[in-house]
């Protein structure tokens, strides 16, 4: 015979309230659509996203996809720093007691040196010319901190590789894949790419289950620098000396990519790849592979993705070409000429 209690109607589910920031760009307008899909989950407003429903007083998570949304963060000009400040005000204010920050897998650094795969345990050693790299380890510390300054609070720091899709690229996802494979003279390091669907799923999967650490984000393996190369589709490597390959990989990198930040480059000559296996053990499962999301993210070619002002030198400088080849054709006549008589 059955008890009351057995009779008594399971307890409803509390849903957790999110707040995103930064969800402006490619990646938040993913992570928001996930989220709103949920039923256990209640979208507070997220500030630059329509439909993301009303003010909460409090919230349970406050997710920052700034340092993933690296074109939002450029056009607004907002140092990666500012908005993690900005994102932790918040959570104190509304009473969080759980973050989800997005930063990178550049933050570990391209060294010769480097462990392949690097795991969540490796020292952070990012180019310290590379700006936007330094920032987002500065805003790992400031997490960290914040985590540290009330017992009960936790962090998901996500650190994903080269993040892209065919409509949400950024400027530097596609300058860093245009970049990787194409060295003269040395072995071109191997290279991961990210789709940002699975970005998007990695963050829903830090909202629901509360993951305090680091996490990697990477698809299964990697990508040989000679097979990148290959999906670019251009034809195999001349190996030239290193001086030669040097001057000319350097006359590529500033002519053939665009507004190209300080420090960048190095990324493209060492290894940086990471091991996901943390992420996976909690449930999180990639849907694209490497080479998926390279061909989706790079149908562009790379003249699409030069700045105006790198055109124009492009056109001032085959201007010049043109006017020493005619020059030199001219003289060669001439001299000719003078043979002749």
């Amino acid at each position: 015979m059955a008890t009351a209690a057995e009779h008594l109607a399971p307890e409803p589910v509390t849903p957790t309230t999110v707040r995103v920031t930064g969800g402006d760009g490619d990646l938040g307008r993913r992570v928001l659509a996930q989220l709103a899909a949920d039923h256990d989950v209640v979208l507070a407003g997220a500030a630059g996203a329509e439909g993301a429903g009303d003010d909460a007083a409090s919230v349970d998570v406050v997710v920052h996809v700034g340092g993933g949304d690296h074109d939002a963060r450029a056009r607004r000009r907002e140092n990666i720093t500012e908005g993690v400040v900005e994102s932790l005000a918040e959570a104190i204010e509304r009473d969080a007691n759980h973050l989800v920050l997005v930063s990178s897998a550049m933050v570990y650094g391209a060294w010769p040196n480097n462990p392949v795969p690097l795991t969540e345990d490796a020292i952070l050693r990012p180019d310290v010319d590379f700006v936007f790299a330094r920032q987002l380890a500065a805003a790992e510390a400031m997490a960290d901190h914040w985590r540290r300054q009330r017992t009960g609070r936790t962090v998901t720091v996500l650190r994903p590789v080269v993040a892209m899709a065919a409509d949400g690229s950024s400027r530097l996802a596609r300058a860093l894949a245009a970049g990787l494979g194409q060295r003269f003279g040395e072995e071109d390091p191997p290279a991961q790419f990210l789709h940002l669907d699975d970005l998007a799923g990695a963050v829903g999967i830090a909202v629901r289950r509360r993951l305090d650490g680091v996490y990697n984000v990477a698809p299964d393996g990697w990508v040989a620098g000679e097979r990148v190369r290959a999906l670019t589709g251009e034809p195999p490597r001349i190996k030239l000396p290193d001086r030669a390959g040097e001057v000319i990989g350097a006359l590529r990198w500033r002519f053939q990519r665009g507004p190209i930040p300080p420090g960048l480059r190095s990324y493209t000559r060492a290894p940086w790849v990471v091991a996901n296996d943390r992420l996976k053990a909690e449930g999180w499962q990639p849907t694209v592979t490497n080479e998926q999301a390279y061909v989706e993210g790079t149908e562009g070619k790379w003249w699409t993705m030069v700045s105006p002002k790198r055109r124009q030198e492009i056109a001032l400088g085959a201007m010049v070409i043109v006017a020493l080849a005619g020059v030199v054709g001219v003289a060669g006549a001439i001299r000719r000429w003078r043979r002749r008589r």
